[in-house]
């Protein structure tokens, strides 16, 4: 058995050339760790770098790379859902481990991929493609392994966290501040993926699969951004003792009597939490994961969700992990699957088909923004309307005309399912006196 990992790195953008970085100012610390020298042999670039350890090739054609003899490791970390793709499967077609952080081709093809890597019996690692540097897959696939999750709740994208945070700490609005954050490089040109929940979903779909053991199902998770949110909701949350994040929410439901409404909600959106919860102090680009499990209770995972550094240290984590199997000592069982974890947690053919519940069953409590001309009785025709749609009210606050003859009415409602409160919005809408559209925004106490 050589003494020597071989690695090769497909793609030297900033979280690649972080890889290289990391493995040079701490090669002492993961030979001791592993007993084993680990090095780079080949990296996959379309542009060649005189920064690179000469000893080191350089090779424009990454499908030799990924399949290259002189390889045990393949990290595949330059994103997109083709290309990445295609260079996986070959990787794992010519018997290489894979290590990748690529959140969007794994909650698309994962379910592929994997299938895949078992009959190939190798393994593909993705601990970097969930909160950066937070060992959050790490965590759900062995440490809560023994528990049942019964529900998760993420601030599982930086970009939306920073743009939240500044608006509420400073007052400022959300397009001054999405401006900053591509300035500040937290956001792409193009930050649809960020300010949608694109990003967040595809971080929700993996983790949800992990901790129901239930396959990838990305296409199912309801996907609501930030863009709507205005600096007057965030600070009418704040006066009610709420703080809006974006969140993402895997949470089991037993349909309380009602098989119909069993199920798994996936949800991607803004919500109203108290202001004494535990993600509601995790601030700027931090990622942070509460999840509830039984019988453990609540526990939080919080840090960089991204950058050079926190992705390149959970890349190399899993190369860890894949130096101890390839390391195993009977070399005739080295690459057997019960000495690591399944990629999903769960063995694959125990994974179940436990429905995702459409939008119309999600149940959340929510917060209501109402804008109505100042007349007699038009607080009892809102309230009334919720009454009778079975909502019940937790809270109401009337503020001063901001403009001539209106008044807006904030509502906060006790947990209800969506289709009832889409009825009563719009009856609500319906009614003479209301100005406007009613703003809502999702509330979850995290109880």
């Amino acid at each position: 058995m050589s003494n020597s990992i071989k690695l090769a790195i497909l793609g030297l953008g900033t979280v690649g050339t972080g890889v290289v970085d990391l493995i040079n100012d701490n090669l002492d610390e993961l030979k001791r760790r592993s007993g084993r020298d680990i090095i780079i042999t080949e990296v996959g670039t379309r542009r060649h770098r005189d920064d690179i350890d000469p000893n080191i090739v350089q090779n424009s054609d990454l499908m030799a790379t990924a399949a290259s003899d002189d390889v045990d490791i393949v990290i595949e970390v330059i994103g997109g859902t083709t290309l990445a793709k295609d260079l996986i499967m070959h990787a794992i077609k010519n018997g290489k481990h894979v290590v990748t952080a690529n959140k969007a081709l794994l909650a698309e093809h994962g379910n592929e991929i994997f299938a895949f890597a078992e009959e190939h019996n190798v393994h593909v690692a993705y601990e970097a493609a969930v909160a950066g540097g937070i060992p959050i897959i790490k965590v759900m696939r062995e440490a809560l392994a023994a528990n049942k999750v019964e529900w998760l709740a993420g601030i599982i994208n930086g970009t939306g966290n920073f743009i939240m945070t500044e608006m509420r700490d400073k007052g400022r609005s959300f397009d001054d501040v999405l401006s900053e954050a591509q300035e500040l490089g937290y956001a792409e040109a193009d930050p649809t993926f960020d300010v949608e929940g694109i990003d967040a979903a595809h971080k929700l779909a993996l983790l949800a699969s992990i901790a129901f053991g239930t396959p990838l199902q990305f296409d199912k998770v309801y996907c609501e951004g930030i863009t709507g949110i205005t600096l007057q909701d965030v600070n009418y949350a704040e006066e009610l003792g709420y703080r809006i994040k974006h969140l993402g929410f895997a949470v089991r439901r037993d349909g309380a009597g009602n098989d119909s409404d069993a199920g798994i909600e996936l949800r991607v959106h803004p919500t109203l939490i108290p202001q004494d919860a535990l993600l509601a102090s995790v601030n700027g680009v931090k990622n942070a994961v509460l999840v509830n499990s039984h019988p453990l209770g609540q526990t939080l995972y919080c840090g960089d969700g991204a950058g050079a550094g926190a992705t390149a240290s959970a890349v190399m984590a899993d190369v860890m992990d894949l130096v101890r199997v390839l390391g195993s000592k009977n070399s005739t069982d080295q690459n057997n699957h019960s000495h690591h974890v399944p990629h999903l947690a769960f063995i694959p053919d125990q994974l179940s088909d436990t429905p995702i519940l459409r939008a119309e069953q999600m149940t959340t409590g929510y917060y209501l923004r109402v804008h109505a001309y100042d007349s007699p009785g038009v607080l009892a025709d809102i309230t009334r309307i919720l009454s009778d749609s079975g909502i019940n009210i937790d809270a109401i606050l009337q503020k001063p005309a901001h403009k001539v003859g209106q008044v807006p009415v904030i509502i906060l409602t006790l947990p209800v399912v969506e289709s009832q409160m889409n009825l009563a919005i719009k009856e609500i809408e319906e009614l003479d006196t209301i100005t406007d559209k009613v703003v809502r925004i999702r509330l979850d106490e995290l109880a």
